[in-house]
């Protein structure tokens, strides 16, 4: 078999295996949705309506994830090695025991607001930034097409930081031990998954040192001060 159709099969494969992991995802959101609209869930702190919310932001996001990966351009090029790959492959699927943790320690009121407005928030700028993203979607470190506007001229990994917003939200809500362990070992394949993305986009495209001079790899600017990578 030649490296082209190595190539096409891998990259279809690697289609398919997103579009039933998170057609799977969000049908369970789906059915928590459904059972939350014919009240048979008991909700944190009975805020009903924040948890509707939060979970049709989630929702919407990962049926976008799906839309994405459909229809995503092909890559020019992707990390070498089985390390990367799995890193990738790991970070992804790691969210998922995360989201569906049974609730530990019930929290306070008031965090259990500020966790389902982190969810929601987390989850509706996630869905924006993957409208700007687009066809360039990718679990794996592959080079696509190379995006610099919209979120992405704020900060160059705009999507992991949202997802991390979400992500503390369903710490603090599923509050125990293994949540936080959950959520620190994602972090920190996460940051590996960085390095791995950045090296790919370096490589497949020239321009991309001078917008990442331009551009923090985090947290933005302040108003006023020039932007420094970060």
């Amino acid at each position: 078999m030649n490296e082209g159709r190595q190539v096409k099969i891998g990259e279809f494969l690697g289609r398919v295996g997103i579009v039933l992991f998170f057609t799977i995802v969000a049908t369970l959101k789906g059915i928590s949705i459904a059972q939350l609209l014919a009240g048979s869930t008991v909700t944190p702190a009975d805020n009903w309506l924040l948890v509707l919310l939060s979970n049709f932001a989630s929702l919407v996001y990962l049926c976008l994830v799906i839309a994405v990966a459909v229809f995503r351009l092909k890559p020019s090029r992707g990390a070498q090695g089985i390390e990367p790959r799995v890193t990738a492959m790991a970070a992804t699927f790691l969210m998922l025991p995360l989201a569906l943790l049974p609730l530990g320690n019930t929290p306070p009121a008031t965090a259990a607001v500020i966790a389902l407005c982190l969810v929601g928030l987390g989850s509706a700028l996630s869905a924006y930034v993957l409208i700007w993203l687009g066809r360039s979607f990718s679990i794996m470190a592959e080079a696509r097409r190379l995006v610099t506007r919209g979120p992405y001229a704020i900060v160059r990994h705009p999507l992991y930081l949202t997802e991390a917003i979400a992500t503390i939200g369903m710490v603090v809500l599923n509050w125990s031990l293994i949540a936080v362990l959950l959520a620190a070992v994602l972090w920190a394949l996460q940051l590996r998954r960085v390095r791995h993305e950045e090296n790919v986009l370096q490589a497949a495209f020239p321009e991309y040192a001078s917008y990442a001079a331009r551009t923090p790899r985090w947290l933005p600017a302040l108003p006023g001060r020039q932007r420094q990578p970060v």
